[in-house]
């Protein structure tokens, strides 16, 4: 049978309890086979036989039980101020009317209005009552539905505890407990909303629209009608709408929203460009090679949005805590409200009152969105800042690492290969043996040889290699041509009988690959390459070892290149000649020896190393859909400086949600204790356990999104 996805945005989602009751809720719908609420993104996906149900009835049933709805890939501006919304405009009546309450009744002008069931109705409980109507008009219709699923939620006790206090004629508590619970949703939701803001500045990174050239014409275009292959116009100042190659022109770019790099990129022909990021000076025209729904940026704001979406270990604990929590205390307060009056012949109205401060107490609000807000808070900060964390576990995990084990070729190194050094013997000058090799080389498309090549033409730029005769590719060893006449070879020094080795072995001490430059006869010079060690290397692997971890480097490459640049780098442990599958062994070894294991490698070749350790983190994933899709993070840009970065967020992350939980529960505990004696009262319970704890954990949290990369 034929099933619909519908995926809405919701307005009115103040905590985490709210969103499984209306998960729950629409789950129990005629017609609904599947409902996901995102809390963290404030969405709803829901899966429906259309045959038994349409769109409007979903919106209808779902802005029944009190949330407002729109479609969730509507323009990604932010949502209509919380400040100018319905329930705002009820919770304002409602804190007015208990006021002209409190003033009639402070000042004596409290007539009596009419008789209702054998009491009097003066103008202050009129008031009173009015504010608990338009007070808790909304939450309430939330708690009445709940209660069809029979969840304990806070809404639903809430309602209780307000019909509770307004049966024992506790009015003024009812009152001020309708209004400061409506008040206390509306901050709890503006906090949360700042939280989310961040993940809604990235949707807006990308345009709209785009100008394009249509047959012949420029156009603006909005970016879901441009098709692959079209000529993008980008100009100076202009943000780029799509993925693409430049055709034409050339610029500085500014990648900082998708990498995080503070220094703008130069683009030329044939280079990537993407969307979201900034041109500068120039005018380019790039070739789309990817459509809007299928863009870096685009699958960089899904991934964030399924990461925070996640349930994290701390979230588990809350979840399995609040399970036997909030039906304990609901116990509880039954028998606070009968045992004491029944057996002992204590006041019935006293204890009921206190009972209905269990009830409120009674569900951990703030628990409950204590851990969902901080990995919102950290896991969109890192993204804004070119890290993307994929999941709130990853972001625990790597808190507690204890070793972080590199790649080295592409990872600790550049990954190209560098003239380094030309050496000359026997009375030859560096400039004919670098040109010897670069014309013998330019025949080979052999990594080496387009170094030497790229080195020759950087040395001397508009200066012609001369062209060579007779060449030969000698297989394992070298290349030999004819150069003016003349035989020439270039490669192993084996092809050189008599050469000394000595200043061979020199060069290779430091990491350099030597290659011998000469004639059949006798050694002319000596080219050594290397694969350069990123500038940002030595100073991020010194902050990696003073946060306490202990640093290891995995390489296929030999053991006299791993040797020099674990020395350089300060590397105590390493292993050299280690095969794919090896690595994985190694990685084994190091989970036994560490417990907690980060890999960081380029995302593709290290794909089983990156699966097998407890954090997988890709180098340079912009642009890289299978880094992207195999890694748990991703640094979006080839700089290794974010991990230290990354490391002290994913640790502060922890502290925060371990603090935010440890508050919430003694914060709940306390009050409850504080319950039986009478010192917590109705409202001290809705001031502190749920306005003033909720306000509380959710400031913690956001104290994370200020965390930035050194240097920032």
């Amino acid at each position: 049978m034929d099933e619909q996805t519908e995926e809405l945005q919701l307005e009115g989602m103040h905590c985490a309890g709210c969103a499984d009751e209306l998960e729950q809720a629409v789950t129990r719908l005629h017609g609904v086979t599947e409902a996901k609420v995102n809390f963290s993104a404030s969405t709803l996906r829901v899966r429906y036989r259309p045959s038994d149900l349409d769109r409007t009835r979903l919106v209808e049933h779902i802005e029944r039980i009190g949330y407002t709805t729109r479609h969730a890939h509507e323009e990604a501006s932010a949502p209509p101020s919380l400040w100018r919304r319905r329930e705002a405009l009820f919770t304002g009546i409602s804190g007015a009317l208990l006021a002209l309450g409190l003033t009639s009744a402070v000042f004596g002008l409290d007539p009596t209005l009419v008789i209702v069931w054998g009491r009097t109705l003066s103008l202050s409980t009129a008031l009173y009552l009015a504010a608990v109507l338009f007070g808790a008009y909304h939450f309430a219709r939330r708690g009445l539905q709940a209660l069809k699923t029979f969840s304990l939620g806070i809404n639903f006790l809430m309602t209780l505890a307000i019909v509770g206090a307004v049966v024992i004629g506790e009015y003024l508590e009812a009152a001020s407990l309708a209004f400061l619970f409506a008040l206390a949703e509306l901050l709890e939701e503006f906090s949360v909303e700042r939280a989310r803001r961040s993940l809604r500045e990235l949707m807006k990174l990308a345009p709209t629209e785009a100008r394009v050239r249509r047959n012949g014409q420029e156009l603006m275009l909005p970016i879901d009608q441009i098709e692959l292959g079209e000529t993008l116009i980008v100009k100076p100042g202009e943000r780029i709408a799509l993925d693409g190659v430049v055709l034409s022109g050339s610029s500085s770019v500014n990648q900082a929203p998708i990498t995080g790099e503070s220094v703008p990129v130069e683009k030329q022909l044939g280079d990537a460009v993407f969307a979201g990021t900034i041109n500068h000076e120039g005018y380019l025209e790039i070739k789309v090679t990817k459509r809007s729904k299928d863009t870096t940026l685009a699958k960089i704001i899904h991934l964030v949005e399924e990461a925070e979406a996640q349930r994290a270990p701390s979230e588990k604990f809350v979840d399995r805590f609040a399970k036997y929590y909030t039906p304990a205390v609901v116990l509880v307060a039954m028998l606070v409200a009968t045992v004491p009056s029944l057996v002992f012949g204590a006041p019935f109205a006293t204890w009921f009152s206190r009972a209905l401060a269990l009830l409120v107490i009674a569900c951990p609000c703030a628990l409950l969105i204590s851990t969902p807000v901080s990995i919102i808070s950290a896991i969109t900060s890192a993204a804004r800042h070119g890290v993307l964390i994929k999941g709130g576990i990853y972001l625990e995990e790597l808190g507690q690492i204890k070793a972080i084990v590199f790649d080295k070729t592409g990872t600790l190194t550049t990954g190209e290969l560098t003239v380094t050094d030309v050496i000359a013997f026997d009375g030859s000058s560096s400039e004919e043996v670098l040109r010897i090799a670069a014309a013998l080389e330019r025949k080979s498309q052999h990594p080496i040889a387009q170094a030497i090549t790229r080195y020759y033409e950087q040395s001397a730029p508009g200066r012609a290699l001369p062209d060579v005769h007779d060449f030969v590719s000698l297989t394992g060893q070298g290349v030999q041509a004819r150069l003016d006449g003349k035989l020439y070879r270039v490669g192993k020094l084996q092809l050189f009988p008599g050469a000394s080795q000595s200043e061979a072995v020199r060069l290779e001490s430091h990491a350099k690959t030597v290659i011998g430059v000469g004639t059949p006869e006798r050694l002319l010079g000596l080219i050594a390459v290397a694969d350069q060690i990123r500038p940002e290397a030595h100073q991020t692997m010194q902050r990696l070892r003073e946060l306490g971890l202990e640093v290891v480097m995995l390489t296929g490459d030999n053991e006299e290149t791993a040797k020099a640049v674990a020395q350089q780098l300060g590397i105590a442990h390493y292993h050299a000649g280690v095969l794919p599958d090896e690595k994985v062994s190694e990685i084994q070894k190091l989970l036994r020896q560490y417990s907690k294991v980060a890999m960081v490698g380029d995302g593709v070749n290290d794909a089983p190393a990156l699966a097998t350790s407890t954090v997988g983190i890709a180098m340079g994933a912009m642009g890289t859909d299978a880094a992207l899709e195999t890694a748990h993070i991703a640094l979006m840009s080839d700089d290794l400086s974010k991990l230290p970065y990354l490391i002290e967020l994913s640790r502060k992350a922890r502290r925060v949600i371990q603090q935010n939980i440890f508050f919430s529960i003694v914060t709940k505990l306390s009050l409850g204790l504080g319950v039986f004696p009478g010192y917590v009262t109705l409202v001290s319970a809705v001031l502190v356990g749920d306005m003033g704890a909720s306000l509380a954990v959710t400031s913690n949290a956001l104290r994370l999104a200020h965390i930035k990369p050194a240097g920032e």
